[in-house]
């Protein structure tokens, strides 16, 4: 008999090496599947087909739990200080290492498009990063942060708390696009 509805994943375990390599390879491409699904969603919805565009959010969704399962069992996730601090560290790795690694192939590759993405992608980690370690600092208090509106530019990513900007700093999209979250 299943188990009864929990909301909760799977609890982290002590796994041998293989299995964990493979859960971390089955996180990244359950990860991916999610994203690339939800960019096939818009695409969907941009050409006017609503319940194309419902199913694979559906699915992303779906995908979107296996690897949040996945990484439940590897450990991955903390309480929220932990993960703030685990997510600072990613976005500093990002920043740090692999945007100008990227960017320095790209350069050399030539690849113009390529490189305005790896800038508009480093930029917004910035703001991710200053956003994760603001945000550590009032958790390790004991209080949640501040209850404001969170705006993300759908063009860059660059992500603010408050009002969305007249024009983004980043990209120059207009502030009325942003997504409030």
């Amino acid at each position: 008999m299943p188990q009864p509805f929990m909301n909760t994943p799977p609890k982290p375990e002590k796994l041998g090496a293989m299995t964990a390599g493979f859960l971390q390879e089955a996180f990244a491409g359950e990860s991916q599947a999610s994203q690339k699904y939800l960019a096939f969603a818009a695409r969907a919805a941009d050409e006017g087909l609503p319940n194309v565009a419902r199913l694979f959010e559906a699915v992303a969704y779906a995908e979107s739990t296996h690897a949040r399962n996945h990484l439940s069992v590897l450990g991955g996730i903390g309480d929220s200080s932990e993960n703030l601090k685990a997510a600072f560290g990613g976005e500093t790795f990002e920043i740090d290492q692999m945007y100008p690694a990227y960017d320095a192939v790209a350069e050399l590759q030539g690849a113009k498009e390529a490189r305005t993405s790896i800038r508009y992608a480093k930029s917004a980690e910035q703001d991710h990063q200053a956003l994760y370690e603001a945000t550590r600092t009032t958790v390790q208090t004991g209080e949640d942060m501040v209850a404001e509106t969170i705006n993300v530019c759908p063009i860059c990513g660059h992500t603010v708390i408050g009002d969305a900007p007249g024009e983004c700093p980043v990209c120059g999209t207009a502030g009325q696009f942003f997504r409030a979250f």
